[in-house]
């Protein structure tokens, strides 16, 4: 079957997403676009993901993420089948996040949200900084957990493997790799199924409508890194 997808959003505790990118903002926001498929890809941090996944309920399914900055000051999107995945794969990130004080009035806060919009905490380490850990190692982490790495955006001049790097490392060639717009010339060079198009959403009007589109066997979480994994298949 063919679903509608945004494997890219960022929550309030993000400190480059708004306020207002709550948990049951999110969720409505993406059943009135019409989606039927999320993911919240908070900076190096999933504090949110829970809330997100209670307030959608049975109406949206939200696949469990992260978007990790690497060593190398590369993003990558990291997915999940399960939360608990996600939250050990996490206990490992804030290990390798650098002893640094979020500065709330310079690069915004990060709000920690419940299943209600209730503000419950904040983190205060700084979330976009680089991890101490390379490509190879998050990779490593994530397939250990038995998830899925993207590089993400790579059509951007910054924080993307092509744009660090010039490539796309041999371990992840036969995967996807995120775009944020079709119109880069970049893109020739993959085929179309290996392209996953998302909005990295740090507002509410930017989460895509039914643009982005995976086939998928089976409708679940599961199902849906399946055909992330695959892409050929």
């Amino acid at each position: 079957m063919r679903i509608a997808v945004d494997l890219h959003i960022h929550s309030a505790l993000s400190p480059c997403a708004d306020d207002d990118m709550t948990p049951n903002n999110i969720v409505n926001m993406a059943i009135l676009k019409k989606l039927d498929v999320i993911s919240i890809t908070d900076h190096n941090s999933c504090d949110n993901v829970e809330a997100v996944i209670k307030a959608a309920d049975s109406r949206l399914i939200v696949v469990p993420g992260m978007e990790v900055q690497t060593r190398e000051e590369v993003h990558l999107l990291c997915y999940f089948s399960w939360l608990d995945k996600l939250m050990d794969f996490e206990e490992v990130i804030n290990n390798k996040l650098p002893n640094i004080s979020n500065v709330p009035k310079i690069f915004g806060n990060q709000l920690i949200i419940d299943d209600e919009d209730k503000v419950v905490g904040v983190r205060d380490e700084m979330l976009i900084s680089s991890t101490d850990l390379s490509i190879d190692q998050i990779i490593e982490e994530v397939w250990s957990r038995n998830g899925v790495v993207i590089p993400a955006h790579v059509d951007r001049p910054s924080y993307s493997v092509i744009s660090q790097l010039g490539f796309i490392p041999h371990t992840l060639e036969d995967g996807m790799v995120e775009i944020s717009d079709y119109k880069n010339e970049l893109l020739r060079q993959y085929p179309s199924h290996k392209l996953l198009y998302s909005s990295d959403a740090h507002e509410l009007g930017q989460i895509l409508e039914r643009v982005s589109f995976l086939t998928v066997w089976d409708l679940s979480v599961s199902g849906i890194l399946k055909a992330l994994r695959n892409p050929s298949k």
